[in-house]
């Protein structure tokens, strides 16, 4: 029996076609130098299915703009194209700038194994913070949030995706629980405050509450202290019990981890929160239905 606690009633996740693998968290040093960053993306992806992920994460890949759709100039989604096909991989891509019918927008896109574009996930949680005194920062001054969540079935794997700042809204997650994710993946760039206190926070509550697996994966720490941002790093696997299965440092590395959908039926069975719910009190509605993309 399930409670009436989300409207409409929450999906169960589907069978995937591949339900035990490896993932790749690629935390990559992201340089000004936009061609050395999807080379080096490139060789990292390369080596990570040569070491037998089926998945492979990215952070923020760029900070020069690109027309998404117009893919034929946009070297890095052909990039990414072309070596989820010709490692048969699914790829989150991090996240670039994307400009599109003259706004700009934190966008991470997802290819599968065949090369084709399957989502697109526009940022939906812009960051804006303000200390007297100290630091202002407005992300909404020069980028527009997206519209949707985004969901998606891959061979891997029903995945919802967010990009860094998404992380802090429960509500997503569990819109993405709801609609059947086993996975969510959220590249993103915590500073160096921020990440200390909520990255791994973040992780771990959002894979606990909703009984899924989280991925993340951000930027290695620039060793240059002079550096305009320097990012946490601490890319990092969180399985559907809270636990940590996986994290890196701040440093340039590639973590390798393996994800087993078995867990979250045991997690689900074993601790039945979809039942415990109590809808006479409070509910979920997923506005824009339930449908994956």
């Amino acid at each position: 029996m399930v409670s009436n606690a989300r409207i409409p009633p929450p999906i169960p996740p589907p069978q995937p076609k591949i339900p035990k693998f490896k993932i790749a968290l690629c935390q990559l040093l992201v340089t000004p130098d936009k061609e050395r960053n999807i080379a080096h993306a490139r060789k990292s992806i390369e080596d990570a299915a040569r070491k037998g992920a089926k998945l492979v994460v990215l952070p923020n890949l760029s900070k020069y703009a690109e027309d998404i759709d117009a893919e034929a100039a946009c070297p890095s989604i052909s990039m990414l194209s072309e070596v989820a096909l010709c490692n048969a991989i699914t790829i989150v891509g991090g996240s670039i700038p994307e400009l599109a019918a003259g706004q700009l927008f934190n966008t991470c896109c997802v290819f599968g194994p065949d090369g084709k574009l399957k989502a697109k996930h526009r940022k939906l949680h812009l960051f804006d913070f303000d200390i007297p005194g100290e630091v202002t920062f407005r992300e909404s001054d020069f980028l527009t949030a997206g519209e949707e969540p985004t969901i998606v079935d891959t061979d891997v794997g029903r995945i919802g995706i967010g990009v860094c700042h998404d992380i802090r809204f429960p509500e997503l997650a569990m819109l993405y629980g709801s609609r059947g994710a086993h996975l969510i993946c959220y590249p993103g760039a915590f500073n160096m405050s921020t990440g200390e206190l909520l990255w791994e926070l973040m992780q771990r509550a959002r894979a606990a509450d909703n009984q899924l697996f989280v991925a993340t994966c951000a930027p290695a720490q620039d060793p240059n202290t002079s550096a305009d941002y320097i990012t946490w790093g601490h890319s990092g696997l969180v399985g559907p019990f809270g636990e940590i299965i996986a994290t890196a440092g701040n440093e340039e590395t590639t973590v390798i981890a393996e994800i087993d959908y078995s867990l979250i039926q045991f997690q689900r069975e074993y601790l039945p929160l979809e039942v415990q719910r109590q809808g006479d009190m409070y509910k979920m509605v997923d506005v824009l239905g339930g449908n994956a993309q």
